[in-house]
């Protein structure tokens, strides 16, 4: 990545930003990076700055909330479908990776970006069968894991199934930093040791910062959440464009 001293201050615009969105919701982070870093970045390269800043605030979500043998009882077949379906989405060639392919996955993280809009705008909550969880569990980590390898957002459909699941707030939220956490090693894992780790470390400072600030924010949750799916959509509108 190139150290032009502009490009460096927009990228930790967009940590700030999107470390306020996880302060305030709880979630966003890779989502709200991924999406203004596609801007001016190549996918992979705004993936691997992500990795550090993602899993050091998941592995946090993670063990926040008391919930952990419930939620692994509940998400074991989610979380072993997520890095299969990472390594399948790199062995079948659509990861970020893959030679030709940037193009093709920023069309794809704008398609995921509107997509997952559009899903929050509607705030409907699925409901799941009473038999076949483990199953589509399963199944939607092995698809949310095909998406991270392809775009670097790991929101869908993991977040709309764990919700799905009617688990309280914070276990919600514990559930989602579990989920994240296993989806960002698996993205880190595609990657291999082409990420810039250095400038990943360093993208924590604003990360945090931004976190910090969300967390002391008191926006009534409804404006902001509308206002979160709303520019999803209308950055995810801007990729496809």
């Amino acid at each position: 990545m190139q150290h032009d001293p502009s490009l460096i201050l927009a990228i930790a615009a967009v940590f700030f930003v999107a470390g306020l969105v996880k302060g305030v919701i709880g979630l966003g982070l890779p989502t709200v990076a991924m999406g203004l870093l596609g801007i001016f970045l190549p996918p992979a390269e705004g993936a691997a700055l992500m990795i550090l800043p993602s899993l050091l605030t998941n592995i946090v979500q993670a063990g926040t909330g008391g919930q952990l043998r419930l939620l692994l009882k509940k998400m074991w077949p989610l979380l072993i479908g997520l890095p299969l379906g990472t390594a399948l989405g790199v062995w079948i060639g659509i990861g970020m990776g893959s030679g030709g392919n940037a193009r093709l996955a920023q069309q794809g993280l704008g398609l995921a970006l509107v997509l997952y809009g559009l899903f929050g705008l509607a705030e409907r909550r699925l409901t799941l069968p009473a038999r076949g969880t483990s199953v589509i569990g399963a199944a939607c980590g092995l698809v949310t894991g095909a998406l991270t390898a392809a775009t670097g957002v790991f929101v869908l459909p993991a977040v709309p199934y764990l919700q799905a699941l009617g688990l309280e707030r914070r276990a919600l939220l514990q559930g989602m930093g579990m989920s994240f956490s296993v989806s960002t090693l698996a993205l880190a894992g595609s990657l291999g040791a082409g990420g810039d780790w250095l400038a990943s470390a360093l993208a924590l400072i604003p990360t945090l910062l931004g976190m910090a600030l969300g967390q002391r924010l008191n926006l009534p949750p409804v404006l902001f959440r509308r206002l979160f799916f709303l520019a999803l959509l209308a950055l995810g509108a801007h990729l496809l464009w």
